[in-house]
C-alpha cells in the first residue's frame, strides 16, 4: 500500500526528502519535465482541470510574472535532485492555455531548462495551444526557442459543437493553425479531438475527421467526452438542458476515428492515441505509461521519481507565495510500494499497442486473461507469445479490461 512521508508540524512539505532509494536509477531512468501554466481565457464548460481565469484568480496569481515562478521552481528541482542531474528527455508544457503567456515567457522557460538541466541532443518539446492563441510569429518565436512539438486543442470541425463545448475558436482556425505550425518549422503537430458531444451526429464526427486529415499534422488524439462532477456541462445535463453521452454513441464514434485514421496511414500506439510513424509519437506521455521520472512545475503538478510521488498546493497564489518565501510547493506526497508499482504498470501497460507481458499480471489475472482471450477482448497470438495485448474490441473496453486483469 502507499505510505505518505511523514512531515513536520505547522511546516508545509518539504520536497528535498526524496528517500535515498528513489535516486539509486536517477541518472538511467528516463525523466521528463512538465510545466504546468494555469490560465485559460475563459472555462470550458466540460474542463474540470486546474486552471483558472483572470476574474478567478485575484491577488498574487500575476500571469505576467509566472514565467519567473516557474523558473524559480525549476531552481529547486535542479538543486534537490543534484549533484549528479538526470538528462532531461522531454519537456512538456501544458495546461490551462500555456500559449496565453508571451512566446517569449515560454522561450525563458525552456531557456531556464537547458541551464539548470542536462538536456537530450533530441530532446522532445511540446507545447499545448488553444487555436486562437497562437500566431505565425508567435509560433515563429516558439520554434526557434527550441520548441519542437505543438498539440492543438481542435476538439472538433463542427460550430454547434464547439459552442456546446464552450470553445472560443472558430471551426477552421486549428487547421489554419496546424498549417501555422508547420511553416514555423515544427517537427511534429497534434490535434486533440473530442467526441460524443451533446448534439453531434456521425456527419459531424466525419467532417471533424477530415478536417484532422486535410491538416499537416503527424498525430492525433482523440478523447470520449467525459461529463465531470461540477463542470458546467454536468449541471446543464443534470437540469435536463443536455442529454448525456451515448456509450453506444462513443463506441461508435471510436470506430469511425480508428477506421478513418488507420486508413489514412495512422497507426494506434495508446488506446486514445494515433500517429503516423514512431517518430511521431508523443515520447512525454509515453515516459508517462512506462512509469518513468517527472518532475511536474507550477500549481497542482504532480512528479514522480523513483516510486515517490508529490503533487503540489492548486492555487496559484499559494504556489508562488511559497517559492517567494523559499518554501517547497508540495502539499503533499507518497511512497509507492511494489503493489502499487505492478497495479500501475498493469493500468497503463494495457492500453498500449505493444500490451505487457502475462508475467506482470497475478495468478489471478493471468486465468482472466486466459477469460479475455475466450471473450475476444486479448489477441491469441500475442497470449500465446506471453503477452496481454487489446484486440480492436478489446480496445472499446480497455478500462473494463483492466478492471477485470487487476486484483
Amino acid at each position: 500500500m502507499t505510505t505518505t512521508l511523514p512531515l513536520l508540524p505547522g511546516s508545509p512539505p518539504a520536497d528535498d526528502d526524496l528517500p535515498a532509494g528513489a535516486r539509486e536509477h536517477l541518472t538511467t531512468t528516463p525523466f521528463g519535465l512538465y510545466v504546468h501554466v494555469p490560465f485559460c481565457a475563459t472555462r470550458c464548460g466540460y474542463c474540470d482541470f486546474n486552471t483558472y481565469t483572470s476574474d478567478e484568480l485575484g491577488p498574487g496569481a500575476n500571469r505576467a510574472e509566472y514565467a519567473g515562478t516557474a523558473i524559480a521552481e525549476l531552481s529547486r528541482a535542479a538543486r534537490v535532485l543534484g549533484p549528479d542531474l538526470p538528462t532531461v528527455s522531454t519537456v512538456f508544457v501544458g495546461g490551462g492555455t500555456p500559449t496565453l503567456l508571451p512566446a517569449e515567457d515560454l522561450a525563458a522557460v525552456l531557456a531556464a531548462v537547458r541551464e539548470l538541466f542536462p538536456v537530450a541532443s533530441d530532446v522532445e518539446v511540446t507545447t499545448e495551444a488553444n487555436p486562437e492563441s497562437v500566431t505565425p510569429a508567435s509560433l515563429a518565436t516558439l520554434r526557434a526557442a527550441g520548441f519542437t512539438r505543438l498539440s492543438l486543442g481542435m476538439q472538433s470541425a463542427a460550430e454547434h459543437v464547439l459552442a456546446v463545448l464552450d470553445r472560443r475558436h472558430t471551426p477552421g482556425r486549428a487547421a489554419q493553425a496546424a498549417r501555422e505550425a508547420a511553416a514555423a518549422g515544427f517537427e511534429h503537430v497534434n490535434l486533440d479531438l473530442i467526441y460524443g458531444t451533446p448534439g453531434e451526429t456521425d456527419a459531424d464526427w466525419a467532417a471533424s475527421l477530415d478536417a484532422v486529415l486535410a491538416a499537416p499534422v503527424d498525430h492525433v488524439s482523440a478523447y470520449a467526452l467525459i461529463v465531470e462532477d461540477g463542470t458546467r456541462l454536468a449541471r446543464r445535463i443534470s437540469r435536463g438542458e443536455l442529454p448525456m453521452p451515448d456509450d453506444d454513441v462513443l463506441a461508435d464514434r471510436y470506430v469511425q476515428a480508428d477506421t478513418t485514421l488507420r486508413g489514412a496511414g495512422f497507426d494506434w500506439y495508446e488506446v486514445s492515441n494515433w500517429s503516423r510513424g514512431d517518430a511521431a509519437r508523443c515520447r512525454h506521455n509515453e515516459l508517462y505509461w512506462a512509469n518513468a521520472n517527472w518532475w511536474g512545475i507550477g500549481p497542482g503538478g504532480h512528479s514522480h521519481v523513483g516510486g515517490v510521488r508529490w503533487w503540489n498546493v492548486k492555487h496559484p497564489a499559494a504556489h508562488a507565495g511559497r517559492l517567494a518565501a523559499g518554501e517547497s510547493p508540495v502539499a503533499d506526497r507518497e511512497v509507492l510500494d511494489e503493489a502499487d508499482r505492478t497495479l500501475e504498470t498493469v493500468m497503463l501497460g494495457l492500453r498500449l499497442r505493444d500490451g505487457l507481458p502475462l508475467t506482470a499480471l497475478s495468478d489471478a489475472g493471468r486465468l482472466r486473461a486466459a477469460d479475455a482471450v475466450a471473450r475476444g477482448l486479448l489477441d491469441p497470438a500475442a497470449h500465446d507469445a506471453g503477452r496481454a495485448v487489446l484486440t480492436d474490441r478489446g480496445r472499446l473496453l480497455a478500462d473494463a479490461v483492466v478492471r477485470d486483469l487487476t486484483d
